[in-house]
């Protein structure tokens, strides 16, 4: 190890300290004539001499070993603490220190890779994960509660963490949490960007994690557990409800067919041909009903993927030939490039299919209805994709607009169930619409017609 430059008086203080007591001794022998005047100078000097580079020395090599450890404490690595030979007491001391700092190296190094695997396991859990301080703010948050809560827009907290950190069921878990030092639960609904139903389990921490967290938050998603309930329950309900009139009539042809018709050829045709009718309308609802369901359990869940609307477009408006023939009307596409992301193809295909049906069924007949895709941007600016679907119809009265979209409603029922609607597609093109985080508005003059217009994200 080279030796650092002592300090003048740190050095001179040293070397009286090595080289004090024989000069006080020789000083002594020459006073009471014990050793003469000449000899006893030169061996004074010589011991000086020898005490101020002993101290030389010494004070380097320390300076030295105190050096490196400071290096080696600022991160610069395990530190080369040799020293000259002539110090072997202070080689004792360098190889301890050398010792020690590997010791800790190794402890700082196992300590570290727990750390990570502690960060991985938060990182990799499927349910969202939020560490709260003392102070209630989040210094960690899993990938999972980065995909609930947004990305954060800076730091470790997610874009939507503080407002679900201001929920009065949370908040008020949380104070019971803290100060009992025992875990609470909460359920919390979350509305935007579509309902979510969210247990919290907050955990408090004692002692507190490495980086300063007090409390835990961990929580579950159940809104597709939730879903499946209303879905089963709705399901009989609406089914129960809606299969009963066409079921009546079948009941009521069979009946019929069995007795008074039973030697009517003619009737017997007629008759069949209204319950093919009524068979398809149930089918048509069951349909509509299961594929409703399926989109209301996934719509918390925003798609993947790409969706070439003006492809989509382009097919859902060939697939209609068949109904625009037999309402005898017209179909103007004005289809422009554009590409919905994240989107699914196949549902935006279906809110398509929906809107063209609806408006061919509802529109007048031998009537134009124009179809309209391409890019667009949303009441708030941010750009995507627009499809609007217009007719030529009698329009819908005013009140009834923010009802259109619920289950079976229906503002002309007798009309309706006579065009062969199921009263279902408007509520799924609304809950797929909400599925890709898009808009859908309703734009109608009674007797003049109505437009639907959709935007979803993209470019």
């Amino acid at each position: 190890m080279t030796g650092e430059a002592p300090r003048p008086v740190v050095w001179l203080r040293s070397a009286l300290v090595v080289a004090g007591v024989p000069a006080v001794a020789l000083l002594v022998l020459m006073a009471t004539g014990e050793l003469a005047a000449a000899p006893g100078l030169v061996a004074l000097a010589v011991t000086l001499a020898a005490g101020a580079a002993v101290a030389r020395i010494w004070l380097g090599a320390l300076g030295g070993l105190a050096r490196r450890i400071r290096a080696a404490a600022a991160g610069d690595g395990l530190p080369d603490l040799q020293v000259a030979p002539l110090l072997p007491s202070v080689q004792a001391v360098a190889d301890g220190v050398t010792r020690l700092a590997r010791s800790l190296a190794e402890r700082n190094a196992q300590v570290d890779l727990l750390r990570r695997a502690d960060a991985a396991i938060l990182e990799a859990l499927p349910d969202p994960l939020l560490v709260l301080s003392a102070a209630r703010i989040p210094l960690r948050a899993n990938r999972a509660a980065r995909e609930l809560l947004g990305p954060p827009p800076s730091g470790p907290a997610p874009a939507d963490a503080a407002a679900l950190l201001r929920h009065p069921a949370l908040a008020e878990a949380l104070d019971k949490a803290l100060a009992a030092g025992a875990p609470a639960t909460a359920d919390v609904l979350l509305p935007v960007p579509v309902a979510r139903d969210v247990a919290a389990h907050i955990i408090p921490m004692d002692p507190p994690l490495a980086d300063g967290g007090r409390v835990i938050v961990l929580l579950s998603d159940r809104t597709r557990e939730r879903a499946i309930e209303r879905m089963r329950a709705d399901f009989v309900a609406n089914a129960s409800h809606e299969l009963r009139t066409p079921l009546a009539s079948l009941i009521g042809f069979i009946e019929t067919l069995r007795g008074p018709a039973a030697d009517d050829p003619a009737a017997q045709q007629r008759f069949l041909g209204i319950m093919a009718e009524q068979s398809d309308r149930m089918r048509r609802l069951i349909d509509d009903l299961l594929g409703l369901s399926r989109i209301e359990m996934a719509e918390h869940q925003a798609p993947a993927g790409r969706a070439d609307v003006a492809a989509v477009a382009r097919a859902e408006a060939d697939a209609m030939a068949p109904l625009l023939a037999a309402r005898k009307a017209k179909l103007v596409p004005e289809i422009a490039e554009a590409t919905a992301a994240p989107a699914d193809a196949d549902q935006v295909a279906q809110v398509i299919r929906n809107l063209l049906d609806n408006a061919i069924r509802h529109g007048r007949e031998r009537g134009q209805i124009r179809l309209a895709a391409g890019p667009g941007t949303a009441p708030d600016g941010r750009r995507g994709v627009t499809i609007a679907v217009t007719d030529d119809g009698p329009g819908i009265p005013r009140e009834h607009i923010p009802r259109l979209t619920e289950r079976f409603y229906r503002v002309d029922k007798g009309r309706a169930r006579s065009a062969g609607g199921t009263g279902l597609g408007l509520a799924i093109v609304k809950h797929i619409v909400n599925r890709h985080r898009g808009t859908l508005a309703i734009e109608s003059e009674e007797g003049t017609g109505t437009t639907f217009r959709v935007w979803l994200p993209g470019g």
